[in-house]
This record gives C-alpha cells, structure tokens and sequence, in this order.
C-alpha cells in the first residue's frame, strides 16, 4: 500500500462500520443494559471486564487497559498496523480505500520499490549459491553442525555470498540503472583508490541471512562470515527501507509461525533465533548489532503482553539487561510485563537450547527474573542494606525510576515494596512520587474522577489544593473537548492558561490544536485521528469516564472551566511578578 488515506475516508468508514459487529466477529458479546460485554481476547480473564459502547463506537476492557474504536480494535486483534487496519475494516465492508499522493512521495515510493525489488533478487541470487554454488558442501557442514535442517534453511531463506569481489555485481548489475539500485541497497561499496576493484560487493564468503519487515519483504542482509575473517558479522548499512535501530531479525518469521503471540523473546544474535526456531520456540527476535531501543520495545508491547530479554548471568551481561530495563519502565503499563532470562557463564541460546533441550529451555523462559525482581535486587546490590545510611541510599537511587513507570497497579506496588525494604511509610514514598502521579491519569478500574464544577468556591489560598483544582479543570475541559469537539471553535481559551505550567494543561492545548485542525465533528473522529500516538491512549481512558454533563451544558461548562482557569493563571503571573519585584528590592539593600 501507499500513499496518504484521506482523513475524510476514515470518518466515512468509522461512521459506517458498527463496533459491535466488527468486535462480535471475534469475542462472544452479551448485552448488558447499553452497552455489551465479553471476555477480554487481550489477556486471559474468567470475569467479562471488555466492554463495548454502541453509543461511542468504543470498546474499553477494565483489566488490561486497552481500548479503542473499531479500527482500534482490528489493530490489536490481528497484530497490524494502521494503515492495514483501515484496509481490513474498508474489505470487510467492500470499499476501496483511495489514496492521496505528492509527486515527492510518489517518487520515493518508487525508488523504495526498486530497492525492494533488488533485495528480493538478491535474496534469490543467495540462496541459489547455497543450493549450486561448487563450495556450498562447506556452507551446509557448518549449519549442520550447528544443528540446523535444511526446512529451517528453508523457512528463513539462508544464503550464501561465494568469495569472490563482483560475484552480485556480475549476476544483478548489468545496467547502469541496477548497478546504482545495488549501491543504494548497500550491496555494493564505492572505493575509486581501489584501480583494480573501483566497486566490489560488500558480502563475500559468508552465510547470508535476510532480514523481513513486517509484510515479508527483505530490507536488509545479515553476513556470518566462514572462517577467521573479521567483523565476524557484517550488516547491510542504514537505506531507506532499512533503519537498524528500529528493526528485528526474526519477527515476521515468529509472526508466520504463531497466530496469536503472547510473549518474544529477545536474545543477542541471529543464529540464537534460528537454533531456538529450530526446537519450536518461535517467538524469538534479535536486535541488530544495536542495544534494545524504546522503538524495539514499543513495537513489540504492541504485539505482545509479555517481553523477556535473554542475556549471559556475567558482569556484562547484567549491565546489558540493566540498561533494557531503564529503556523498559516508560513503557510498563499495567497488563504488561519484562522479564530477564539470564544464562550460564559461557552459554548463548543456541548452545543452552541444543544442550539442556527445548522443554527446559521453556521452563527457563517461564521461571526467567520479574523486572520488579532485577529492580530491587540490582540497586540493592550498590547499597549497605544493613545500615540506615544504605537504606536512605536506596531510596534516592530507586525514587528518579520508580518515577518513569506509568501510573497504575505496578507503580503502586514497586513503591509498597521500596517501603518494605527500607522501612520508610508509604505517604512519604507517595509524596516523593507525586509529582510524576498527578501529571497522569489513574489506573482505570480506579474509581472515575468526580466532575470539577468551576461555579463552586476553591479555596485559592492552599497552594496545593489550587494546584490539585487546575489539574482537575484542565482534565474536565479535555473531557468536554473529546464530546464535543466543535466547542474549540466557538469558545476563546487564553493562552496564559500555558503558564500554569503542568502537565493537564499542555495537554488541554494539545487537544485543542487538534480538534482544530481535524475539525472532528464527533468523538470517534477526533480518536480515530490519534489513535496510535503517545497521547491516544491516555484520551481513550478519559473518554471512557461516565459523563454527567448534558449535551446542551457541554460549551457552556467548557467556557466557564476556561475562564476559570485563566484567572488562576493571571493571579500566577501577578504573584510571580510580585516575588520577582521583592527578590530586586532586598538584592538592592544588600548592596
């Protein structure tokens, strides 16, 4: 697919489609009062806490937090990205989803193409050679040895790139058009100095392994050398199908082989996701010579519940897997969890899995260390725990992380158990932990958040109550935007509301910017213009709170939150300016 699809085509399809069919295909729906509910198909429940709203074209689950509109929810559910969900959704109503497209994007589109198209031969070149060529005999001796069949060969399409410094260059670059498109797919290397080979292949003499994007078309090469050569691996450059930060080797292969993926794990390198591949553990992947990434993360928490990382139990090793989870915490919603899989000194997943078998390996996967564990135990171990000062110690180490994690279940207990180890109550440790809790919404089977109603008095003068209100009002208003997002067309909101510098109210300036811009008529069209970006999720759960305000009062209760907002914001500024006036006069006694 490409090209642009026109927002207008999304709200014509959302406002078609009815989300109790498209969730009733796939989750048994009873109907209870207004809505319908079911069993969650996210996380294994035996009470029905998925919930599904005809009114709002929503579908919320109490348990595990997810939550969306009908394209939403065919993105979870089948694994697949936006612009492919939009696509299902239009088939499965018969529409042709059309396509917008700039003259620039349609030639990057065609250039992507074209390096698409010279991988997938070149993917074909390789695997030929390891098929005819007359030194493959070698190639096939060390894969067997290392305990791999020629199904296994087959399902991830292993080459061979035979010695020899043009062999790719005299099969694929007849013309100056292909050799250009191999050089752009980093298959071949420029170097002018070299007179006798000016442009050479990049991949010689070593098992070649391809890397797929999602849908299955190759993006990239991995290289292992045969023999002593050095780097013993070697990895296409960066391209423009090929980002190596955000990619990983094994993934649409674990996809193909699994319908419905529960956990990946992540291990080190590619021959660790063959060889576990090969003893029916298929949801391995591997990072690509980088360190795992948030972008990693972030991919794989949107298609599983469960991550575990797989590292060696030494020094190097823990460091490893001390740095993926300070990458993991942003992420650790509730209904999400990360565990480390620490192996023997000198062990790697290929040689565990060939030695202790798969059946333990599994067992392993499933006994592997709860990232609350490896929190504790990590920073315990840098601290004297049995002494006060070590225990205080604790606390400042722990206190800036336990900060990161989102808001909910987790982060409740993480702080209950640091009150445990070091002995300090749990309202200090709250207190300390406050200002990251109220800058995000609480965990959604809290109790929902009673209505802020401006017209009733605020006692202004307790700072930390007038700072409690402001965060409430600026929520309520985001509330009211995302029932009626017109009003933001119809009611002035001051600027000054900017400097009350929190959270709530860069996000009520978000919202704002975007029912303007989408000029969204109702809530699914604002949602389903979002859906997917940092702050889709956090919208759904604020939409989902009942609502008690009525839809002739929703601009005017808006209109008021505003203004009330805007006094606070100037009373502010005076008092800043008042301070800022004081601090010059005292600083000019002193002199």
């Amino acid at each position: 697919m490409s090209g642009f699809i026109p927002q207008s085509f999304i709200d014509d399809l959302l406002s078609r489609a009815d989300i109790v069919d498209v969730v009733g295909a796939c989750v048994t729906l009873r109907k209870t009062g207004k809505n319908y509910s079911g069993l969650c198909p996210f996380h294994q429940e035996k009470t029905p806490s998925f919930s599904v709203e005809p009114a709002k074209q929503f579908y919320y689950c109490f348990g595990c937090g997810k939550g969306g509109n009908a394209i939403g929810f065919i993105m979870d559910y089948e694994n697949i990205e936006y612009p492919q969900a939009i696509e299902s959704l239009a088939n499965s109503m018969g529409l042709e989803v059309p396509r917008e497209e700039s003259v620039q994007l349609q030639q990057q589109r065609e250039l992507n193409q074209r390096l698409y198209d010279v991988l997938q031969d070149a993917s074909n070149y390789y695997q030929q050679q390891l098929r005819k060529h007359p030194e493959k005999n070698t190639v096939i001796k060390y894969l067997k040895d290392r305990g791999l069949s020629g199904e296994i060969a087959r399902d991830f399409k292993l080459g061979f790139a035979p010695p020899g410094w043009q062999n790719l260059l005299g099969k694929l670059g007849a013309t100056t058009d292909t050799k250009k498109a191999l050089l752009n797919a980093g298959f071949l290397i420029e170097n002018p100095e070299n007179k006798r080979n000016p442009i050479y292949d990049r991949f010689r003499n070593r098992i070649m392994f391809p890397i797929r994007d999602q849908r299955g078309r190759v993006m990239a090469f991995g290289g292992r050398v045969i023999g002593d050569d050095k780097p013993k691996y070697l990895n296409s450059p960066e391209t423009p199908v090929f980002h190596k930060g955000e990619e990983l080797y094994g993934l649409y292969e674990a996809k193909q082989k699994v319908r419905k993926l529960e956990r990946i794990l992540i291990v080190e390198g590619y021959m660790d996701v063959i060889a576990l591949a090969q003893n029916d553990i298929n949801y391995c992947v591997a990072t690509l010579g980088t360190a795992t990434s948030t972008s990693h993360l972030k991919k794989l928490f949107k298609l599983v519940p469960e991550i575990v990382f797989c590292f060696d139990g030494d020094n190097a090793g823990r460091d490893a897997a001390w740095r993926a989870l300070q990458q993991a915490i942003p992420l650790m919603e509730d209904g999400r969890s990360a565990r480390f899989l620490f192996l023997p000194d000198g062990e790697d997943p290929d040689s565990q899995v060939r030695q202790i078998g798969s059946k333990a390996f599994v067992n392993s996967i499933g006994k592997a260390t709860q990232l609350a564990e490896f929190f504790f135990e990590n920073l315990c171990s840098q601290v004297d725990m049995e002494s006060l000062e070590g225990k205080a110690k604790l606390g400042t180490l722990a206190m800036p992380l336990i900060k990161q994690f989102p808001a909910g279940l987790l982060h409740q207990l993480i702080l209950d158990q640091l009150a445990k180890i070091t002995g300090v109550d749990l309202d200090t440790l709250s207190k300390m932990s406050e200002e990251k809790s109220i800058a995000t919404e609480s965990h959604p089977n809290a109790p929902a958040e009673q209505p802020v109603f401006v017209n009733k008095p605020v006692d202004t003068s307790n700072k930390k109550a007038r700072t409690k209100s402001t965060h409430s009002a600026c929520r309520k208003a985001v509330n009211l935007i995302l029932l009626k997002p017109g009003i933001v067309n119809n009611v002035e909101v001051n600027s000054s509301i900017r400097q009350l510098n929190n959270s709530d109210a860069d996000l009520l300036f978000e919202v704002i910017e975007l029912a303007k811009n989408t000029a969204a008529k109702s809530t699914h069209e604002l949602l389903a213009s979002i859906y997917g970006t940092p702050i889709g999720s956090q919208l759904i759960q604020l939409q989902d709170r009942e609502q008690i305000t009525p839809a002739s009062g929703i601009e005017s209760e808006f209109k008021e939150i505003v203004q009330y907002l805007a006094r606070i914001a100037k009373r502010k500024e005076t008092q800043n300016a008042l301070l800022a006036e004081a601090r010059k006069k005292l600083a000019a006694k002193k002199q």
